[in-house]
């Protein structure tokens, strides 16, 4: 399981002409079963993923697709985790 920090750079400016092809990025993301969950990094200081069924090196791949990262919009840092505990709610996610 991994948490993807996607922090806006000195390039935040751009974010708006890049939008659209990110948040595609994102669909597709979880569409191909990898994002659990998105959502934005309080106090607006950029994103966060959730991603599961894939491997760092594959994941990383996506990541530099992300035309965010590509346009240096953000700057990307993979975060891996194995869980040894979880809720039961969330066990499904080990699969």
């Amino acid at each position: 399981m991994f948490v993807v920090l996607l922090r806006f750079s000195n390039n935040r400016s751009r974010a708006s002409d890049f939008l659209e092809r990110h948040k595609r990025w994102i669909d597709q993301g979880f569409s191909d079963g990898v994002f659990l969950l998105a959502g934005s990094i309080q106090a607006n200081q950029g994103g966060g993923l959730l991603a599961h069924h894939t491997t760092r090196s594959e994941l990383q791949a996506r990541v530099d697709e992300d035309p965010f990262v590509a346009e240096d919009v953000v700057t990307a840092e993979i975060i891996e985790i194995v869980p040894s505990r979880m809720n039961q709610q969330l066990q499904s996610l080990l699969g």
